[in-house]
């Protein structure tokens, strides 16, 4: 007699439903919105279109929202690995205090950080003026920005590489140390191998937010043509104006730009996590 197959029991519906109800909330939540700025894009010819994306204003706007994002995601992987480590492998007083806070700029409305940030690097705040002494303006230049990025990035890195760091075993430091490895060795050679995919990760996230932030950092930009407007603050100056066109086609740039960040870092995380397996 043949055996009957017998069916595994799912949770979720069945193939069919699941897929429905996957590709309907994709397309509400994301295809159609990305595919309105396609739509109003199109209201220009390919020659305004690329004049429109290409004014010498508008490069400038992507030239700070990419350096000042890309500095920010920069300081986030190193102190984001580092506040990682000290969460994963240090007992202390006020550790959960500590491990919530991280989370805050993800809950906190951007606005308000923006706002903070500013009363307290502007010449009279207490960083600001602290800085000020020594000829340092913080508060409406790219530094600010950048102050601005790195708060509302470090959650990405710090998050992506905290759970990788919980379950690396620390049998293998012991035997780096037994082996004759100092620090610096074990650290490179054992920990940052492992960790290396994840802050990959974090890091890319990391930057792709701050190329796309607005809320936290127009307030403490100064928005000054050319020296510390941003992207984002270019698209809502053309909404302002209501000539969607010219928004939805710097959007769209920005869009394209993101697109290509997040599709590098899937590629450089599958081969750096094959490396790592492999040499595993």
């Amino acid at each position: 007699m043949k055996e009957k197959k017998r069916k595994k029991k799912r949770v979720i519906p069945g193939f069919g439903l699941s897929l429905g109800v996957t590709l309907t909330m994709l397309g509400f939540i994301v295809l159609i919105p990305l595919g309105s700025l396609i739509v109003f894009s199109a209201q220009l010819s390919f020659r305004d279109f690329i004049e429109t994306v290409t004014r010498p204003r508008v490069l400038s706007s992507y030239l700070v929202s990419f350096q000042t994002a890309l500095i920010a995601a920069l300081i986030d992987a190193v102190m984001g690995t580092l506040i990682a480590f000290v969460l994963v492998r240090y007992d202390f007083p006020g550790k959960k205090i500590m491990n919530g806070l991280i989370e805050l700029p993800f809950a906190l409305p951007t606005a308000v950080a923006g706002i903070a940030l500013t009363h307290l690097t502007t010449t009279n705040g207490w960083i600001g003026s602290f800085f000020h002494k020594f000829g340092i303006e913080i508060a409406y230049t790219r530094i600010g920005i950048t102050v601005a990025l790195v708060f509302i990035g470090i959650p990405f890195v710090v998050r992506a590489v905290q759970p990788v760091l919980e379950k690396l075993d620390i049998q293998y430091e012991e035997a780096a140390h037994i082996l004759g490895a100092n620090g610096r060795q074990t650290m490179f050679g054992v920990i940052f191998p492992e960790i290396f995919p994840a802050l990959i990760g974090g890091f890319t996230m990391s930057f792709a937010r701050g190329l796309g932030e607005y809320g936290s950092v127009v307030f403490i930009a100064g928005n000054t043509p050319y020296e510390t407007e941003i992207a984002p603050l270019m698209i809502m100056s053309e909404l302002q104006e209501f000539d969607y066109a010219s928004a939805t086609s710097v959007a769209l740039v920005m869009l394209l730009a993101a697109f290509v960040i997040l599709l590098i870092n899937a590629v450089v995380q599958g081969r750096t996590s094959k490396i790592v397996n492999g040499i595993g």
